[in-house]
């Protein structure tokens, strides 16, 4: 991949529009698997044209499923049913993506061929063991370079259904369970510390599978099979989440986000930000495919440091890296805790983001499990992505505020989940500029 640094601005005016943000990465990624598995032809419209989903549908390709693209954001996927995916001789090249990585952890350990899952270099540094342990305790055999990538899946394994209580709240190890549940004999049961978002779950309901769920627990029997389904993918929160904090923090903004998906396991950004005094308010509420949906209009409005409360967390983990930006033009100071999930990301955030705003000139401490973020004025200079896409999305936002220019090197992995934001950032009132 080529490298691709960026240079962020002060805009010379307030951002305005409405701006259309891609397919939910999450939904797209477990539209796809299920899809894949289920009996007959689904068609899923609002798919993200990302690295990560494209890198799971390449996978699901090399396993004998076949995925036709009618146009840019369409895709139709004749499912070969529960038992009919085929081995591969090659490596399954997940890429960037962790989601993917993980929920085909799940998927694998169930078939009868063996299959080795493999990344690029950010993904073959995060930690896997959080899967390949309970996967084990099903009846898994899954082998690691030292709890990480690459893995690989012995097939053959005859799994059986398990009570599992995650020790850290992880909506991927919690689908990875569930996907190999649907293998497995008998009874899969996961409960959580704290309830994380439930895509998985209402979307094997919506493909024909019996699953009980409630906030922090799901339950499911093996033995049955999945019905092809037609799936509209919503519009990402986490992609909107950094047009909400940019409009937010950008005096005499207004920006519409349509059609964005609500589902409350995910939105937790949403009432960090109102905590903090933010205009946002929900319009044309519906449901689509069992999720909840709607158009998202912010305004500018001065924001003021809080106490983030921690049952927030879980439902805000992947919109860290933009309330950070938020926090350190706010007035007064932000504490994070309960954190600690956000170190094992495509980057450790929490040090990233500090290293970041530190160079910026911001007052912030860093805590094993989160962080002290002082609000005040942020000043230019050149900070690290560290080939994270969140990271490189959240300082864009930091240079809207700036004193001067704000540098991010090596930008080149946002393709992972918002291929086309730097136009569409600029589109609304965004001063971004690749550099070399």
């Amino acid at each position: 991949m080529n490298r691709l640094d960026w240079s962020s601005s002060r805009p010379r005016r307030p951002l305005h529009g409405s701006v259309r943000v891609p397919g939910d990465k999450s939904v797209s990624h477990r539209a796809l698997m299920l899809a894949a598995i289920a009996d007959g032809e689904s068609r899923i419209r609002g798919f993200l044209e990302g690295e990560d989903t494209r890198a799971t549908a390449a996978v699901l390709a090399q396993l004998g499923v076949r995925i036709e693209t009618p146009s840019a954001g369409e895709r139709v996927v004749h499912g070969v049913g529960l038992h009919g995916l085929r081995g591969s001789s090659q490596s399954l090249d997940c890429g960037n993506a962790g989601t993917g990585m993980r929920l085909l952890t799940g998927l694998l350990a169930g078939q009868a061929f063996d299959s080795s899952l493999i990344g690029d270099a950010s993904l073959s540094k995060r930690p896997m063991r959080r899967v390949t342990d309970p996967l084990a305790l099903m009846g898994a055999r899954i082998d690691t370079r030292d709890g990480l990538p690459p893995l690989q899946v012995h097939g053959g394994q005859p799994l059986h259904g398990i009570r599992y209580e995650l020790p850290v709240a992880s909506a991927q190890v919690k689908s990875a369970l569930l996907l190999a549940g649907l293998y497995g004999v008998g009874e899969t049961e996961i409960i959580e510390p704290h309830p994380t978002r439930d895509y998985t779950e209402r979307m094997l309901a919506a493909f024909g599978w019996p699953i009980a769920f409630e906030p922090g627990r799901a339950k499911l029997e093996g033995g049955h099979a999945l019905r092809a389904t037609d799936v509209n993918v919503p519009a990402d929160f986490s992609s909107a989440a950094f047009f909400l904090v940019a409009a937010s923090i950008v005096p005499g903004s207004e920006l519409r986000l349509p059609a964005v998906g609500l589902n409350p396991r995910r939105t937790g950004l949403l009432h960090a930000l109102r905590l903090m005094g933010a205009d946002i308010t929900i319009e044309h509420e519906c449901a689509s495919g069992g999720e909840p949906v709607g158009d998202l209009l912010v305004r500018h409005a001065p924001l003021h440091g809080v106490e983030l409360p921690e049952s927030l967390v879980p439902d805000m983990i992947d919109e860290f890296p933009a309330l950070f930006i938020a926090a350190s033009v706010a007035g007064g100071r932000t504490v994070i805790r309960g954190a600690a999930e956000l170190r094992v990301k495509e980057s450790d955030r929490i040090a990233t983001m500090a290293t970041g705003l530190r160079t910026l000139g911001a007052a912030i401490e860093e805590t094993p499990d989160g962080a002290i973020i002082h609000g005040g004025q942020l000043g230019s200079g050149s900070v690290e992505s560290h080939l994270d896409h969140r990271i490189a999305m959240s300082f864009a936002l930091a240079g809207l505020v700036a004193s001067g220019p704000v540098r991010i090197d090596d930008c080149s992995h946002v393709a992972t989940s918002f291929p086309g934001f730097l136009e569409l950032a600029n589109g609304c009132g965004f001063a971004l500029q690749s550099v070399s």
